[in-house]
């Protein structure tokens, strides 16, 4: 069986509602609320399990919140292994306006991680053992960010190949460190990364192969939205245009991507064909609204299409 652990330092209790019009000042009645368990590894883990794979959860879990997110991790059926801290694990709100379809998205910063919690997490990570390690999210306040430099670090001891999902400074220090299977930025996110505009599809291939050629990352793709994707290696690059759907909410969808690319790979489908099941994953999770993420019934039936 196909084996993952995943990272989420700041997780999220996350809700979803609907309001016929967002209005200020307003007392707004929402119906159709529906609550999950948050947050970049956190979601990866959930597709993962989705689509027939095994996960576990090692996650930053603080406050009342954080008892409610343990609580929706176990109704979701994942494997958890908490980091007990003493802030509150944030809530970010979803909320779909019905008489214009926009989506609003409320995102908190999260609480402020003490030395010694985030210590922890790296001893908790140092007894891990899974064919891949997916950390996924932005780093709170108080953690350093060099921190997924140390974890690849653990994870290449261990045995475990190293997939990042973050962005700004934790991303540039992540890679520099090396010993990274997979990097999946945004292209706003890999633009800041590489310090250039890369204008076109030309330019976005090359600065993604040089970085893949520097060895710090075996493969690197690059998602763009309703662009495609791109992804690169040492052999050169690939660039796959995005699949047509109908966008419903946009939450969840580079974490679906990683995750149905990560069980491809996990098991052992070329990297050529998982970029594709990733691809057809983003797509899926369009599909569905709210914090509902990818159905593996849409990423199968849209893999074929992207296939056939």
């Amino acid at each position: 069986m196909m084996d993952i652990g995943t990272l989420t330092l700041n997780p999220t209790l996350d809700v979803a509602c609907e309001v016929e019009q967002v209005i200020p000042m307003r007392k707004m009645r929402a119906r159709n609320e529906h609550y999950d368990p948050g947050g970049g590894g956190i979601n990866v883990a959930r597709v993962f399990v989705r689509l027939g794979g095994n996960a576990r959860c090692y996650y930053l879990s603080g406050g009342a919140t954080g008892i409610a997110l343990d609580g929706l991790l176990d109704l979701h059926q994942l494997v958890r292994s908490p980091i007990r801290i003493a802030g509150e694990t944030r809530v970010s709100t979803a909320v779909h306006e019905r008489s214009t379809g926009q989506e609003f998205r409320f995102v908190p910063g999260g609480p402020e991680v003490k030395e010694a919690e985030w210590r922890e997490c790296l001893s908790k990570l140092g007894q891990a053992r899974h064919d891949f390690l997916v950390a996924s999210g932005s780093l709170p306040r108080g953690v350093p960010t060099n921190f997924y430099a140390q974890v690849a670090a653990i994870a290449a001891e261990n045995g475990m190949r190293f997939v990042l999902d973050t962005s700004g400074e934790a991303l540039a220090q992540g890679i520099a460190g090396g010993k990274v299977f997979l990097a999946k930025p945004s292209l706003g996110e890999f633009r800041a990364l590489v310090g250039g505009d890369l204008p076109d599809d030309t330019a976005i291939a090359e600065a993604a192969t040089d970085l893949v050629r520097s060895g710090k990352v075996e493969y690197l793709a690059v998602t763009m939205a309703e662009r495609g994707a791109l992804l690169a290696s040492a052999g050169g690059s690939l660039r796959l245009p995005a699949i047509t759907v109908q966008t419903k909410s946009a939450v969840g969808a580079g974490d679906s991507f990683l995750a149905a690319m990560v069980h491809a790979l996990s098991s052992g489908k070329p990297v050529d064909e998982a970029f594709r099941f990733g691809l057809a994953a983003g797509a899926a999770a369009v599909l569905t609204p709210g914090t509902d993420l990818c159905r593996a019934d849409d990423v199968k039936r849209l893999f074929n299409r992207l296939s056939s």
